[in-house]
């Protein structure tokens, strides 16, 4: 368990006490929804720039043979002169 000291405004103080903001329990229950909405908050801005990103169209199964036979092609007549 870790222990912390926070400085805070008096008044402030006073009326997170009152509301019973400053229990242990408290504090971890906000400590973890915070923490869960960064990540949540995190997860869409990676979802927002891969959105961003231009996908390369989609190429037929005849247009990716093609592009083999060339590709083939291009090897062997490098390979043979």
């Amino acid at each position: 368990m870790t222990r912390l000291t926070i400085d805070l405004p008096e008044k402030l103080a006073e009326e997170a006490r009152n509301a019973g903001l400053l229990t242990t329990d408290a504090i971890e229950a906000m400590l973890r929804e915070q923490l869960r909405t960064r990540r949540v908050d995190e997860l869409f801005e990676a979802m927002d720039r891969m959105a961003a990103i231009q996908a390369p169209a989609v190429m037929s199964p005849e247009e990716i043979a093609e592009e083999m036979r060339a590709i083939r092609a291009e090897r062997n007549k490098k390979k043979h002169g």
